[in-house]
């Protein structure tokens, strides 16, 4: 639902954190606006618990959405793929979600709990429209892109019911890999015009490094979830996942994006993360943090 109503970020109006010294720090406003001082609820919203203790949030909140309808359009190659997102995203539709499901997570999930999923497909693009009694309309103008990007097969949800059903495949979709073994979830986002280049680009990531490797993922925002699955007790396997692991880090930031878009960097990617920012980027992430724990006893040694 990012593609629609963004992330949780944007709700928080504002915080009560204990810092590292004792103090009790209050952020943000009640104020419709407001640019008083640095914007420090962002700051510590994105800082995964280095710089204080969260111990109250202010969120904004939406009205309830009428119960959307979903699509599902199966494409022959990740390109075509890419380009439904690509003109979907041009023709200044906003769905309530748009979501990626690869060959390989078809596969697994097909196995999981058989539904009729065409596991020849390159890619399953999955769309709902949560704009009441336009819905249908909504569905079929995205429908009709979808069609004219080269989608072999297009299905539209008459009702609540149906919606539910198509979107069964993406909820599966990490149980099913989790039967072949554990699964190493990964994180980047690219720019969206680049997320068929990202899609074959891990494919061939996992050949070369010989790991079963899926993807899906947020397409409306470009965040895709690389799943990477290492068999239990395979100790070699675990090594080439880490390589993979590492060479989809680099394809991310290649293509112009980031090795994360939400789940953060915690220890994994503390490196990587120094890869993207530079040392200018590192040297103001360590002072800042400094400023808010000199003892570095918050969440020690992870982000940076």
């Amino acid at each position: 639902c990012c593609v629609k109503y963004g992330v949780t970020s944007q709700y928080v109006l504002g915080l009560e954190v204990v810092l590292a010294s004792g103090e009790v720090l209050r952020t943000g406003r009640r104020t419709v606006k407001g640019v008083a001082g640095y914007d420090l609820t962002r700051l510590i919203v994105g800082s995964e618990g280095t710089l204080g203790v969260i111990t109250q949030a202010t969120l904004g909140l939406r009205p309830a959405v009428p119960l959307p309808l979903t699509l599902a359009a199966v494409f022959a190659s990740t390109s075509a793929a890419g380009a439904a997102v690509s003109a979907i995203v041009a023709s200044g539709a906003v769905p309530a979600l748009l979501e990626i499901v690869d060959r390989v997570h078809l596969r697994a999930i097909e196995a999981f709990r058989p539904m009729g999923l065409d596991t020849g497909a390159a890619a399953l693009l999955l769309a709902q429209c949560d704009t009441g009694p336009q819905a249908a309309a909504d569905l079929a103008a995205l429908a009709a892109i979808c069609t004219g990007a080269g989608a072999t097969e297009v299905v539209q949800a008459d009702d609540a019911t149906e919606s539910a059903m198509l979107l069964e495949a993406r909820r599966l979709a990490y149980p099913a890999m989790e039967r072949l073994g554990t699964v190493i979830v990964d994180d980047v986002a690219v720019p969206r015009s680049r997320l068929a280049d990202l899609l074959d680009g891990v494919e061939r990531i996992g050949i070369d490094c010989a790991v079963t490797v899926g993807v899906i993922g947020h397409a409306g925002d470009g965040n895709m979830h690389p799943n990477i699955v290492v068999p239990h007790g395979d100790e070699a396997a675990l090594l080439r996942a880490r390589a993979a692991f590492d060479a989809i880090m680099r394809l991310g930031l290649d293509l112009g994006g980031t090795v994360t878009g939400e789940h953060g960097v915690g220890l994994l990617k503390r490196d990587w993360l120094a890869t993207e920012i530079g040392t200018v980027g590192v040297r103001i992430s360590q002072a800042v943090r400094a400023a808010f724990d000199p003892a570095g006893i918050l969440n020690p040694d992870k982000v940076i």
